[in-house]
């Protein structure tokens, strides 16, 4: 997943680079709101937008974007008014979040915009593939090389998540959340068990990928 990162602050910005790749995402970086509307031509799939940019009033550059792109904005800033909030939202941002954030907040509402703007793009191509893996969402099916693998429920929902967006990381609470819909903590031990599984019924043992500390992604 391609993320444009639209903030003028050097240092917010490496930092911000630095962790969101160890999650497994793409970044670009604008630090001007002409940059930013020249990066749209470079189809991100998520654009993170500070509103307070040197050339540009931020709330005007949402509303710019939002008029020639169709996929999630993020707004991302230090301003904690609720009627800032609003004005951004109404001007066409996906999600608000103030400054500072903890960055498994970001990470998750990145995830979640994004899945929010995905079912579009599934009607459209319910098969998902990663590489020899083909996972077919509304059949429920899953093959390796055109090979049929026989997956139990959680598997498949495992599988199919991870194919979503294959090589992004997904952290270990996001899949609890939507594969098993809790957040105890006590359930890591039966992600790890299902993990296991699936690699070995896939025959690919690095198919899923652990990144250590954060979570499992799909190899592309």
């Amino acid at each position: 997943m391609l993320l444009l990162i639209v903030e003028d602050d050097d240092h917010v910005a490496s930092a911000l680079t630095a962790v969101l790749g160890r999650h497994g995402f793409d970044t670009e970086r604008a630090r001007t709101g002409a940059q930013a509307l020249e990066a749209l031509s470079h189809d991100p799939d998520l654009v993170l937008l500070d509103l307070g940019l040197p050339d540009t009033d931020g709330f005007d550059l949402c509303r710019r974007m939002r008029q020639r792109y169709d996929r999630p904005i993020l707004v991302v800033t230090a301003r904690t008014d609720t009627r800032a909030r609003i004005h951004g939202l109404n001007l066409g941002a996906d999600d608000y979040l103030v400054k500072p954030y903890d960055i498994g907040e970001l990470i998750a509402r990145i995830h979640a915009v994004a899945r929010r703007s995905a079912p579009r793009r599934e009607t459209a191509t319910p098969t998902r593939h990663a590489g020899p893996i083909s996972v077919d969402v509304d059949a429920r099916e899953a093959t390796v090389d055109g090979r049929p693998v026989q997956l139990t429920r959680k598997e498949f929902d495992l599988l199919a998540m991870l194919a979503r967006q294959p090589g992004v990381v997904f952290s270990r609470g996001q899949i609890l959340s939507e594969v098993w819909s809790t957040h105890w903590q006590g359930s890591q031990r039966t992600l790890e068990v299902h993990v296991a599984s699936l690699r070995t019924k896939l025959g690919i043992p690095d198919a899923v990928q652990t990144v250590r500390g954060v979570g499992y992604r799909l190899r592309p």
